[in-house]
């Protein structure tokens, strides 16, 4: 029962983790039409677009989160009151499949990305161009910061399920 309280506890703080994603999803949207309305200058237009995006990009990560999590949520209980070994060992090929998608995405591709957008800042000079450059930093730093959290968390749930089925209780 305390491993179900545990899964439930980790799907409620990926919900409160999403929450940030579509907090600076907004701030982005935001950034965006104070570029449209107040830009006056061709590198203040040329944010537009770039952090118009990205502000998208981020609310879809974070509703998709979300959602997702808002669902398993429920889903535990049942699928944990059906058969305690069997969720529990479901659970621990997840967490492990998503421990391999952040060790490739968040820490690998996440930081190439930003490292390239970099680069483009330095050998470009177009304003459209820079302003992707800096909008793509941005949002991939806001991405590493939730992300990383995310999977702090993941790897703790991952070591509570396997410590639960070492047990080979529930």
């Amino acid at each position: 029962m305390e491993i179900l309280k545990a899964a439930i506890e980790w799907a409620k703080d990926e919900v409160f983790s999403s929450r940030f994603f579509i907090l600076f999803a907004i701030m982005f949207i935001l950034a965006a039409l104070g570029f449209w309305q107040l830009g006056k200058t061709e590198v203040s237009r040329a944010f537009i677009t770039p952090t118009l995006v990205a502000g998208s990009l981020l609310l879809a990560v974070g509703l998709g989160i979300f959602f997702t999590n808002k669902s398993r949520i429920t889903s535990f209980d049942t699928a944990y009151h059906n058969d305690p070994a069997a969720f529990v060992k479901s659970e621990i090929t997840r967490t492990e499949k998503s421990m391999g998608e952040y060790r490739t995405i968040v820490f690998k591709v996440i930081p190439f990305i930003i490292v390239a957008a970099a680069l483009l800042i330095v050998f470009v000079d177009k304003p459209v161009w820079r302003a992707a450059a800096i909008t793509t930093i941005a949002m991939m730093v806001v991405i590493l910061l939730v992300d990383s959290n995310a999977n702090a968390r993941i790897e703790t749930y991952h070591q509570q399920l396997q410590s639960v089925e070492q047990q080979g209780g529930n």
